[in-house]
């Protein structure tokens, strides 16, 4: 049993907004496992959602590239937020998308392709000397790509510092035979949905089967809790599995543009309009240092202490 620490009840309250005392109860009664205890929680009603996405810690850039029927994107990290405002470290990231589109999302081979006008350097090389150059750490972290036969993949990027640059980038892949024009119009358009609704699967087929029966437990509980019949139940549970997949599957979410439609809908209805048929080829969403954990500093306090040295 892992030991219940005060900063492990702090995190757990961090994450699910439950009470200090409930948190703690939680992870005495299951052994101090978090996960479980924010199931826990949920189906005793105390915690509003399921755990908060990591927060955004690491600064640096991601940047996007695209061509026609390929799209890559990349997060390149650094220490601070000046170097992210950096030409030097712009270029780089820049150089770096356009490499990841024939990398194809395999960051292994991004990391040992040749940089250009790096001196013969490969890019993990090139990451390495800018560190030295610039003095500040920096990782070249993911990578990711879309491609497709036939249609378009497009971008947003969202909060960018210049185009192709910024901390949340989208590619979306578009299969068709449309007007790759207006495939291009209408890929941008749930490229900002997506930067905004952050889905986690294109379709319910991609669902992950664990995280569904995860979600469908907790349903459960908190379904049996009304005290209703085991048929109303039944029905209670199918029916906010339907919300679930309207919050994390990009194709059955409300398209934000217009707040009614169905991104499936929209597809449908453009391939009409354009006199082809659309369908989702998948997208990627990359928000700069999402998922890594940013170690607090108290700022006065680090100024203090240079000020007695």
């Amino acid at each position: 049993m892992a030991e219940i620490t005060a900063a492990l009840v702090k995190s757990l309250r961090e994450q699910t907004g439950a009470g200090m005392m409930d948190c703690k109860k939680a992870l005495t009664e299951t052994a101090g496992d978090v996960e479980a205890a924010i199931d826990w929680l949920r189906k005793k009603g105390l915690a509003a959602a399921a755990k908060k996405a990591g927060r955004t810690a690491s600064e640096g850039l991601v940047g996007i590239a695209t061509a026609g029927t390929v799209g890559a994107v990349v997060e390149v990290n650094a220490e601070t937020d000046f170097v992210a405002r950096n030409d030097t470290f712009q270029g780089f990231v820049e150089a770096v998308a356009s490499l990841a589109l024939t990398a194809k999302g395999d960051i292994e081979a991004l990391k040992s392709a040749v940089y250009p006008g790096g001196e013969g350097r490969t890019v993990e090389a090139q990451v390495t000397h800018l560190i030295a150059t610039i003095g500040e750490n920096m990782q070249l972290r993911r990578s990711a790509a879309l491609e497709v036969e036939q249609g378009v993949v497009t971008s947003y990027m969202h909060t960018a510092v210049k185009p192709g640059l910024g901390k949340i980038g989208v590619l979306v892949a578009l299969k068709s035979a449309a007007d790759p024009a207006k495939l291009e119009e209408l890929g941008r358009q749930i490229a900002m949905h997506v930067a905004a609704a952050q889905p986690r699967y294109a379709f319910i087929a991609e669902v992950d089967a664990e995280a569904l029966d995860r979600e469908r437990a907790v349903l459960s509980e908190q379904a049996k809790a009304s005290g209703k019949p085991e048929a109303i139940i039944e029905k209670m549970v199918e029916g906010r599995l339907r919300k679930f997949y309207e919050e994390v599957v990009l194709t059955e979410q409300i398209f934000v543009i217009d707040g009614e439609t169905k991104i499936a809908k929209v597809l449908e209805k453009a391939g009409k309009d354009l006199g082809a048929p659309i369908e989702l080829g998948g997208f990627v969403r990359f928000q700069l240092g999402e998922g890594i954990e940013k170690e607090e500093s108290d700022f006065a306090a680090e100024v203090a202490a240079q000020l007695k040295k």
